[in-house]
């Protein structure tokens, strides 16, 4: 779900997952492709792509963040080869 509203409504979506200066920068950015994007229609398409690449990788940094969190709780999985 957030990921159909960081491509509908990027800084809405940026701000939702808890991401303010991307917001922001994503905002700079709209007004930026508005603009350019007059003559390169292509760069309409920039925030929307912004705010989906940035919610992903938020996404993957909490999942990283909980399985370290885990390993460190737990200790390696078994066969895990330990150096």
């Amino acid at each position: 779900m957030i990921y159909i509203l960081a491509a509908l409504l990027p800084p809405i979506g940026l701000l939702l997952n808890g991401q303010p200066f991307s917001a922001v920068f994503n905002l700079v950015l709209i007004v930026f492709c508005l603009v350019f994007g007059l003559f390169f229609h292509v760069l309409l398409l920039v925030p929307s792509a912004h705010a989906v690449m940035a919610v992903y990788m938020k996404r993957e940094e909490r999942r990283h963040r909980e399985m370290v969190a885990t390993i460190r709780r737990y200790g390696p999985p078994p066969g895990y080869p330990r150096y």
